[in-house]
């Protein structure tokens, strides 16, 4: 029930921000190169389950040397082992359910 709430309750917004958007063509201009300055960063920024963290490292050229992405579902992962303790392998499922992990973010 609870994820159908959430569904209804997105749909919801999406008809606000559509009602909200003005007329006429919508469209941003963005530069063809992006060059990203040497050194390397790291940002956090919140995302549907949890935080999320981007690491880039650039030695100047038009792409990144490094980019490293940490989803929540890749941080929810890692208390399994102390939730399963002492539980049977048919539970495990219902552990990593309640976690709501998304199993492609896990992959990173």
């Amino acid at each position: 029930m609870v994820r159908i709430r959430e569904m209804q309750q997105s749909c919801r917004m999406l008809r606000q921000c559509l009602d909200g958007i003005p007329e006429g063509p919508v469209l941003g201009k963005v530069p063809r190169k992006f060059k990203p300055p040497v050194g390397d960063a790291y940002v956090r920024i919140e995302g549907a389950r949890g935080d999320m963290g981007w690491y880039c490292v650039s030695d100047g050229t038009d792409y990144p040397h490094r980019v490293r992405v940490r989803t929540g579902s890749f941080t929810a992962m890692s208390i399994v082992d102390y939730l399963s303790r002492g539980l049977m392998i048919a539970d495990l499922i219902a552990v990593i359910a309640s976690l709501d992990v998304v199993a492609p973010e896990v992959d990173r």
